[in-house]
């Protein structure tokens, strides 16, 4: 049974979480306060925490930060629940390491959805370490070199970044689909204001500029070493229309597919 730790100050909002939790099966603690919350934390060490930032005395950073600072509560995850957000909170809870933020008033669906995709994520996350770590040296050497062929090329293009790491790969995996950022936000997890705040932080770009880089490049690359054409290879890179995907990649490369093609396989002639 997950145990989820509500810190909430405001009773009966906290009553309705916790009666909700424990109606879907989880164990539910609360707190209403920051200082009674970090003392239940250490002491039921929970799955979760969902916790409110405008609290007396301690409010939601302070515990966040404390929570970040002990080894036994370090990789708890934590959502926030606010009554609005602004680019500022976001950044602040993203440098302190938040997994995700609610806005009050929010429903019980909302609640619970954010809780389940959290609590997923971290299993998902954490079998697949353990697969990692169980993987035979047979296994892993007998399929290096499409491993190293894919990575390379992704490498190239998608950051290197281990707390995007689920983002970049659903992108590798997806690109060619026509995903959004909603799509992306669902398969890890978070909410998408807040996703697009943390790869901004972290990359400087945007979800869906990374999800243009990536079919940009899958395009480059058929340009160059197929005989497709125009078509095809806008399908091939994700673009169902043709002509939205001629005008993305001139407004991005400065030319027509086909005249970026022609110069480059010039270049490559010559």
């Amino acid at each position: 049974m997950k145990t989820i730790l509500v810190i909430e100050d405001e009773a009966q909002t906290r009553n309705i979480f916790l009666r909700c939790l424990e109606f879907e099966g989880f164990r539910a603690v609360g707190a209403s306060d920051g200082a009674t919350g970090m003392a239940m934390a250490k002491t039921h060490q929970p799955d979760l925490v969902v916790c409110d930032i405008m609290m007396p005395d301690m409010d939601g950073y302070s515990v966040l930060s404390a929570l970040r600072q002990t080894q036994r509560t370090a990789a708890i995850p934590l959502i926030f629940l606010t009554a609005k957000v602004t680019m500022a909170d976001l950044r602040r809870g993203m440098e302190l390491g938040a997994d995700d933020y609610l806005t009050k008033p929010c429903t019980i669906d909302q609640f619970l959805t954010a809780i389940n995709t959290r609590l997923q994520r971290r299993d998902e996350l954490t079998n697949g370490a353990v697969q990692r770590v169980d993987s035979s040296p047979q296994t892993l050497t007998s399929a290096s070199t499409k491993i190293t062929s894919t990575h390379q090329e992704e490498s190239s293009i998608l950051p290197n970044c281990p707390r995007l790491s689920a983002v970049f790969q659903f992108i590798e995996t997806h690109y060619r689909q026509p995903i959004s950022l909603q799509d992306v936000a669902q398969e890890v997890g978070y909410s998408p204001a807040y996703l697009t705040n943390l790869v901004q932080e972290h990359t400087g770009h945007t979800v869906k500029q990374w999800i243009i880089e990536r079919r940009m490049a899958q395009a480059r690359e058929l340009l160059i070493n197929t005989a497709q054409t125009i078509r095809q290879i806008a399908e091939a890179s994700g673009y169902a229309d043709a002509g939205y995907f001629t005008r993305q990649f001139r407004k991005f490369h400065g030319a027509s597919p086909q005249a970026w093609r022609q110069e480059s396989v010039a270049k490559l002639t010559n």
